[in-house]
């Protein structure tokens, strides 16, 4: 039999997808490149925004179009949010946040059955579900789901109601799984969560544990994480990421606003001067360090004034990429009670963050002219070095290995090199 699966959302929907993956092909499925071809559907959804939530629609809608008799599964978090709304759109399976790694299960007892499967639980009171991947097929860099869940609660954010609580794979199981890949050939490991950096809140080990043990494998030459909070970055971090040079000199480090006064009502756990405390720290153990974010624009009761603070501090922080994204109103949060802006000046201002983006980011690519780094190649003729840099190669080179290069000239945000 035939399976697809059809991936919206984050780097932990993707990692869990490549799981669901890797379980139906050794359970003799083979996996069809196209929707209309498959037994099997399994749509992993995503409800982080209104568009988000729209899409994992579309794409349920389109799956059964496509291939009215097939076995149609449908998880993740826009089916946690709206399992209620989801029944009417003919679903064979369907799943929250939990049970993935069943999936094949599942799907065996309905083509034995033919019954409907619904499996929802209090997220809030569950374990870590245990995944363990030995390949991530396409990439060369392997990704690793080490936590679940979140406990920030901010005041825009439905996650933590999707997510569930803060809980985290055992040191011991993440060490073996990062060793697999690494072994398999994986020469970078993404660590990857929905709140990475609370890795181990509650239990005897933390984050920069895992990192330290998993750097005595010789085969993995770089640790990236996929994104941490400011308040994450303690002291014993700065220490590791000082004396190992395995962590990648890059860190994307969500803002989401650089007013204080919106910060406060967003109920993030710092303030612009703690943010830029703490990034200074940072550079002053690597001062090339590349650092990205996430901001929210529009977010209500913002003010020209709270708009303007939120330029200087994107100037003054000096990020070489902001991930901007309007606010976008989730019913059930805090946020959905506050005075909202209105649509037209939340454009604007996305625009002008967009458009200070493009010159940050132009300006930190233009540093390294002249300079020599190594690239991770991932498609012959471009690659990553540590820093996030995507560097576009004079000549093919061979997929998943690292070579020497100089960077000879940035074209707006085309950074070229000549392998040395």
């Amino acid at each position: 039999m035939k399976f697809n699966v059809q991936t919206l959302g984050c780097k932990v929907n993707a990692y869990e997808s490549e799981l669901i993956k890797e379980m139906f092909i050794n359970a003799r499925f083979i996996e069809a490149n196209k929707m209309n071809n498959a037994d099997v559907i399994i749509v992993n959804t995503c409800t982080v925004t209104n568009q988000a939530d729209a899409k994992s629609r579309k794409t349920i809608r389109q799956a059964r179009r496509e291939n009215p008799d097939c076995c149609l599964v449908v998880c993740g978090c826009a089916a946690e949010h709206h399992k209620e709304n989801l029944i009417d759109l003919d679903i064979d399976i369907l799943l929250g946040n939990k049970d993935k790694s069943k999936i094949v299960l599942l799907v065996n007892d309905y083509l034995k059955n033919r019954r409907k499967i619904v499996n929802f639980y209090d997220l809030r009171n569950v374990s870590f579900e245990d995944m363990q991947i030995n390949n991530f097929e396409g990439h060369t860099r392997g990704f690793v789901k080490i936590q679940d869940g979140c406990n920030n609660f901010c005041s825009y954010c439905i996650i933590p109601f999707m997510r569930g609580n803060i809980r985290s794979k055992s040191l011991e199981v993440a060490i073996e799984e990062i060793n697999c890949l690494a072994n398999n050939g994986y020469k970078e490991i993404v660590l990857t969560g929905i709140h990475t950096g609370s890795y181990g809140d509650g239990e005897d080990f933390d984050l920069t544990d895992l990192i330290h043990e998993v750097s005595k494998n010789d085969n993995l030459k770089r640790i990236r994480i996929s994104s941490i909070e400011i308040t994450e970055l303690d002291d014993k971090f700065m220490n590791e990421f000082k004396n190992n040079e395995k962590i990648c000199s890059h860190f994307h480090v969500p803002l989401q606003s650089g007013s204080n006064h919106i910060l406060k009502l967003m109920n993030r756990k710092y303030n612009i001067d703690e943010y830029k405390e703490m990034i200074n720290k940072l550079r002053s153990i690597r001062s090339d360090v590349n650092i990205t974010t996430d901001l929210i624009v529009g977010f209500p009761e913002e003010s020209d004034e709270d708009f303007l603070e939120t330029l200087t501090n994107l100037k003054s922080i000096g990020f070489s990429k902001i991930h901007t994204f309007p606010f976008s109103l989730r019913s059930g949060t805090k946020a959905s009670i506050y005075k909202p802006i209105n649509d037209s000046l939340k454009k604007e201002r996305v625009n002008k963050i967009l458009k200070l983006s493009e010159e940050l980011e132009s300006n930190y690519y233009q540093k390294f002219i002249g300079t020599k780094v190594f690239v991770l190649v991932e498609d012959e003729t471009s690659g990553l070095t540590d820093n996030y840099i995507k560097v576009h190669l004079d000549k093919t080179c061979q997929v998943n290995e690292v070579v020497e290069v100089l960077i000879t000239s940035v074209d707006n945000l085309y950074v070229n090199g000549t392998v040395l």
